[in-house]
């Protein structure tokens, strides 16, 4: 059942800062729960089903996507929101909504996308995911975007430069101010860096990728390992690895929980504004930092920068620079609902609608463009 007697510095939607565009409070839910109700009905949502984090979406079904991944960090914020009576549906709305911004190809679409918008402002996801929710989306007669709580769009855009910051006005205040987001929304960082590294490790186990050999070297992985095997010597290889992974998550969970109220104790954090004036409170413990940080450093090296997630990513930024370039050399090009908005700013527009593919359409489209047997 959800939290009903929340912490004094937890986020409140009584006392939230409210909406761009005013509304009447929703009856039978809070703004919060609004908010996530809202992301999940997007458009945006939904191919998420289709944008992937290391391998590509046809390279195999049981691989994550960005939606899969978006669900394992709501549901590891959501733990963590209520062993500390933190605002659930905060948490969950940002955690659901986080990538809503994501190019297709992971980080490879985002780095190409980046390069080619260099002259025009750059591409960050973050502020992506912000336009996709306060621009992007048009499903509401009264406005465009999904007008979302400040707080959830305080959450969304969890890193910004200064020069960006700038011209977001109230919401990039906290940027040039030095001041932190919401608990609820340092909690969804956290929940996602833990969600990613673990699944990361399932999916380059599931793939080949990497070995259980190779894993032996990583500390925090390799202790989970020893414990599993000692208690079921008889189980099944895949399920090894299952309750490894399980038993990992659990573990830095939970130390992210004892540190985090440690540092509430010991900061005297009271209220929101006492969370914005103080350093980082959800943090793991210096011990635990130092052996996320070792399995973080395996898999840049042994998964990331393996030779054929290189190729894919070689062939991902192709794909995304040869597209844009195209778009950029002809507007007309595009779908006939992004020719007014390319009027206006050409080089945006054609970021939007790139970064609004899944992995399957960018392919699709760019045999459409490029293939001659292709229509």
């Amino acid at each position: 059942m959800p939290n009903f007697t929340l912490a004094a510095y937890a986020a409140n939607p009584q006392t939230s800062r409210g909406r761009k565009i005013y509304e009447d409070a929703p009856p039978g839910r809070s703004e919060f729960q609004r908010d996530r109700d809202r992301i999940i009905h997007s458009s945006a949502f939904r191919r998420l089903e289709y944008k992937t984090q290391v391998f590509v979406n046809h390279e195999g079904d049981l691989f994550r996507t960005r939606l899969t991944h978006s669900i394992e960090v709501a549901q590891i914020a959501r733990s963590i929101a209520r062993r500390l009576s933190l605002n659930e549906d905060l948490v969950e709305a940002i955690s659901l909504a986080h990538d809503l911004g994501h190019t297709p190809f992971g980080h490879a679409g985002q780095d190409a996308l980046n390069a080619c918008m260099q002259n025009y402002g750059g591409f960050e996801h973050n502020l992506q995911s912000l336009r996709v929710v306060d621009v992007l989306e048009e499903r509401y007669a009264s406005f465009d975007g999904l007008n979302l709580c400040y707080e959830t769009r305080e959450g969304i855009l969890k890193h910004c430069s200064l020069e960006n910051a700038a011209q977001l006005g109230e919401l990039g205040e906290r940027f040039r101010n030095n001041q932190r987001p919401t608990l609820e929304a340092q909690i969804a960082n956290l929940a996602d860096e833990i969600a990613y590294n673990n699944h990361d490790v399932d999916d380059g186990l599931r793939s080949g990728l990497i070995t259980l050999e190779q894993l032996a070297s990583v500390r925090l992985f390799a202790n989970h390992l020893e414990e599993v095997r000692k208690a079921y010597p008889d189980l099944a290889e895949r399920r090894v690895v299952h309750e490894t992974i399980r038993r990992m998550i659990n573990t830095l969970v939970s130390d992210v929980i004892g540190q985090s109220e440690k540092n509430i104790q010991e900061q005297k954090i009271e209220t929101v504004s006492d969370v914005r004036n103080a350093p980082s409170i959800l943090a793991f413990s210096p011990e635990m930092l130092e052996l996320n940080r070792e399995l973080k450093t395996f898999l840049r090296k042994h998964l990331y920068r393996h030779y054929l997630v290189l190729r894919m990513s070689a062939k991902a930024h192709r794909i995304i620079s040869e597209l844009f370039q195209a778009f950029m050399a002809d507007y007309r090009l595009l779908p006939p609902q992004f020719h007014r908005a390319a009027e206006m700013e050409h080089a945006r527009a054609v970021a939007d609608y790139v970064a609004g593919m899944t992995d399957r359409y960018a392919i699709r489209e760019y045999r459409r463009l490029f293939a001659v047997e292709e229509n």
